[in-house]
């Protein structure tokens, strides 16, 4: 794009998953039942852990971190997206579409890492069960929090801060729903170099960091159950860590999804839908998948309306 088309940006246009008329009903009723399930399940995965001394213990401290996080991720861009639609909308401001950005990656870093302590919390139970109150221990539990939240803060703010460094055209047109990094910084009339080189990088960092983590903790996971002898036992020690292994791998598998589905296509509408399986989807599930495989958890919820 040439310089000579910069023009100083006040709004982005949405174009959001649809722009046939027809579908603005369907859609809007579709995110706000989505929305309204994933508020709901999180709010209650929380409460039920706030309420229950039982619940008391890292794994539950985290989960309720995690839940959080679900609820925040999820409310930076479905909330827009239905008052767009309810008041034909398609427009979202320049300070907007920033802040959106910032605490849609914030949140989305923050699951990440939060699911990587979670990781290590089920490899400390099953793999040093004596030492795992010592470990484990309050303080501990909050610093790994802290980090994570440090550490999201940081990676989110530098990103944000590289895109206010940016000119942009008259062409401000996202093809998306929800002001995403990647379709921003592609308007740019300004040379994106360093914000791509960026981008990449702190991306390479978390790819490998909590993955490799996560991979890590389960693979001494999986050594140490294979070594118990009883049957029972392996089934109660690889119980108490399968709802975070199928809340990882929604996670991560919908995010790889994600990723392989705008590389190998140039339609950005149809990555757009893609998304909608980690931003919504995922967030949406995580309260169920705990719930229904968690015999701790659904008693706490069943004590909670009793």
């Amino acid at each position: 794009m040439e310089p000579g088309n910069q023009t100083r940006v006040s709004e982005f246009i949405l174009l959001g998953l649809s722009e046939e008329t027809e579908m603005q009903p369907l859609l809007f009723g579709l995110f706000l039942s989505m929305y309204l399930i994933t508020f709901i399940g999180n709010l209650l995965i929380i409460l039920a852990i706030i309420t229950d001394s039982h619940l008391h213990t890292p794994m539950y401290f985290f989960l309720s971190n995690l839940s959080f996080a679900d609820i925040c991720f999820t409310s930076t861009t479905v909330p827009k997206m239905l008052l767009n639609i309810q008041m034909q909308s398609k427009v979202i401001t320049y300070e907007g579409c920033l802040i959106q950005m910032y605490f849609f990656m914030l949140f989305g870093v923050l699951d990440n890492f939060l699911l990587t302590v979670m990781a290590y919390d089920r490899f400390v139970a099953i793999c040093h069960p004596l030492h795992y109150t010592v470990i484990m221990n309050p303080k501990f539990c909050g610093l790994l929090l802290l980090v994570s939240w440090l550490l999201s803060v940081l990676d989110s703010l530098l990103l944000v801060l590289m895109v206010l460094q940016l000119s942009f055209c008259t062409e401000l047109e996202i093809p998306h729903f929800f002001c995403e990094l990647n379709q921003v910084v592609q308007l740019s009339c300004s040379d994106t170099f360093l914000n791509d080189l960026v981008m990449y990088f702190t991306s390479a960092i978390l790819v490998i960091i909590s993955p490799t983590g996560i991979f890590l903790s389960y693979s001494k996971i999986v050594s140490s159950i294979l070594r118990i002898s009883s049957a029972g036992s392996k089934y109660k020690a690889f119980s108490t860590c399968g709802s975070h292994l199928l809340v990882v791998s929604l996670f991560y598998g919908t995010s790889v999804g994600v990723y392989l589905s705008s590389s190998v296509t140039q339609n950005s509408k149809e990555s757009a839908i893609v998304s909608v399986m980690y931003t919504v989807v995922t967030p949406m599930l995580n309260p169920f998948i705990y719930s229904l495989r968690n015999k701790d958890t659904k008693q706490a919820l069943r004590n909670l309306f009793s």
